[in-house]
């Protein structure tokens, strides 16, 4: 009898576990045979161990038909191939009724004048029906408006108890304000919002830390149907243009003054810079001095990292923070950004995703300056090939690691044609951290319904049926949008946490978060923006592996209020509010 099998046996483990064989023994003899027994032990040890960390890991499935998402997006095109039509849009969990349950807005575009195509020409609104399902309330909820829409951000900018929307656009951004009815009302006008630029991703954050919420919008390049050019990829067929071909735009920070209107004052803060080209954006805290800073992914251009002086002016560090260019000395293709501290050092470090033959970037954060960790942490030549749009840390197995997540699609349909190895839809990553520094792509490891190419641009991850754990919502360009549940069964444990804030703003964006058990201390801060055009829940979610207490929840509000709790029993959601100590 095999010996793996008699092995197995002795320990409990059934046959079909694990495919290990190893020739018969014919004959004991003491030296040889004792170091195979050791040797064969060692073998099924390693790939029983193997075996048990694949099945342990959560698997998603593709609910998008059964949840009642039938949303395709809309990028105008009729072969004229203008530069917008690459980029895709992004999506959005929030609680717009506030019942506890997360909804979904998927951002779309919209067809070009004098083309119809007979799509869609408006965001879509999905309210959560509690039971898996979701129903299109984008009319009733005063969304229905035709935008070629780019991004979201989603918060509570009034300080009123309701998420409210601001939708970056190709023409004019939108802030649409929750009346707390079920019903949004487009204020932008009145707010004092003008941004006549090609918005992409945008950001809520208290720059100033007076409890009003600020907004950050990238805006990427000088494009217009009039002044589209003509580029080739073959020499005889237009493609579409790079952005190298236009000139970039400078973003904008528009002031919350508190009383429902905005100031812009890019100016005014330093941050205007019209060489940009951005479509990402990352608030974080990148030298720990309780103020937010702003990381902005530029496409062809350096990266910026504007440090904020605490004065209401930043200035711009990247070059001197090693995070402005690559390791060549040249700037990439940046779209997806995100910022996590994925090694619990205590500081926040970042992940950008990039172009085809350009690989991810996970900049680890040493205090003062960066560096690129991508190839040691085994991400770097698995991303080569790909296109990331979105990126974001995550940890979806619950084992208290920050694993990463990627939504990959090429810009060109036909690519293939032009680069053999590079397609235009493509598997997004989904990079298992093993807690040492180095990550696994274990995008074949969690079914089969997420190891699907796509043309991925968007995405963000919530809790769509409460269970305690990430599901995850990806967009794609001029497709479907999926929605992925996982189905971990919860075999690690979790504690979720909703912060109300009070002298903070209401929604505790900026307060950094910080969970200690036997596992160790683990550290996030709530924060909206980040991956490519999204946003994710805002609820903060913490995997404890194993553990069954949770020693201490710290909170450190932008307001430099702390909030502790102690001996908190995981698998729950507890509420936390900024005047209760």
């Amino acid at each position: 009898m095999d010996f793996c099998l008699k092995w197995r046996s002795a320990i409990g483990y059934q046959p079909s576990v694990v495919g290990c064989r190893t020739p018969a023994i014919p004959k004991f003899t003491p030296t040889v045979d004792c170091w195979l027994l050791i040797a064969n032990i060692i073998f099924c040890c390693f790939f029983l161990s193997l075996n048990a960390a694949a099945q342990n890991l959560p698997q998603f499935t593709n609910i998008t038909h059964a949840a009642g998402i039938d949303f395709i997006h809309n990028t105008g095109a009729f072969g004229e191939k203008y530069l917008p039509e690459t980029m895709g849009s992004g999506c959005a969990f929030l609680d717009y009724d506030t019942d506890g349950w997360q909804d979904i807005i998927l951002v779309n575009g919209k067809d070009w004048d004098g083309n119809p195509t007979q799509k869609r020409q408006t965001m879509m609104l999905y309210r959560n029906n509690r039971d898996g399902t979701f129903t299109d309330v984008t009319e009733a909820a005063g969304l229905a408006t035709p935008l070629y829409g780019m991004g979201v951000a989603v918060a509570d900018y009034d300080n009123d108890g309701d998420p409210d929307v601001y939708i970056s656009t190709l023409e004019a951004d939108r802030l649409f304000q929750n009346r707390g009815d079920g019903t949004f009302v487009d204020v932008t006008e009145v707010a004092g919002i003008h941004n006549p630029g090609f918005g992409t991703s945008c950001a809520w954050f208290d720059y100033n830390n007076d409890g009003h919420l600020d907004i950050y919008v990238a805006n990427y390049v000088e494009w217009t149907r009039e002044n589209d050019l003509y580029c080739t990829l073959d020499g005889k067929n237009k493609s579409y243009c790079t952005p190298e071909s236009y000139t970039g735009q400078s973003s904008k920070l528009f002031r919350n003054r508190g009383d429902g209107t905005f100031l812009d004052v890019s100016r005014i803060a330093r941050i205007e810079d019209s060489t940009s080209k951005s479509l990402g954006v990352c608030i974080f805290d990148y030298n720990a001095d309780g103020l937010p800073d702003i990381f902005e992914a530029n496409d062809t251009q350096p990266n910026k990292l504007y440090q904020n002086n605490g004065d209401g002016t930043f200035i711009e560090a990247g070059m001197l923070a090693g995070i402005a260019y690559n390791e060549s000395g040249v700037a990439t293709g940046a779209m997806g950004i995100d910022a996590a501290d994925y090694d619990r050092t205590g500081r926040e470090s970042l992940v950008i995703g990039n172009f085809s033959n350009e690989m991810l970037n996970l900049y680890h954060n040493e205090g003062d300056f960066f560096i690129d960790d991508a190839p040691a942490a085994h991400i770097g030549n698995a991303t080569l090939l790909t296109l990331t749009f979105a990126c974001f840390f995550f940890d979806f197995d619950f084992d208290g690691n920050l694993d990463i997540f990627t939504a990959n699609g090429h810009v060109e349909t036909d690519i293939n044609a032009i680069q053999s190895q590079v397609t235009y839809a493509q598997l997004p990553h989904l990079f298992h951290n093993d807690g040492q520094g180095k990550f696994t792509d274990a995008i074949d490891k969690v079914g089969t319904d997420l190891a699907t190419p796509m043309v991925g641009r968007g995405g963000a991850y919530g809790d769509i049926d409460n269970d305690g754990d990430w599901d995850l919502l990806v967009t794609t360009s001029n497709g479907p949008a999926y929605l992925f549940r996982n189905d971990g069964g919860n075999r690690n444990a979790w504690i979720k946490i909703q912060l109300v804030g009070q002298t903070s703003n209401r929604d505790g964006i900026g307060a950094q978060i910080r969970v200690t058990s036997a596992l160790g201390t683990q550290t996030r801060t709530v924060k909206s923006g980040s991956s490519y055009c999204s946003q994710s829940e805002l609820t903060a979610i913490f995997g404890i592996n194993g553990d069954t207490t949770i020693e201490t929840i710290e909170v450190l509000w932008p307001s430099g209020t702390v909030s502790t709790r102690k001996n908190v029993k995981p698998n729950q959601l507890i509420r936390i509010d900024e005047d209760t100590p």
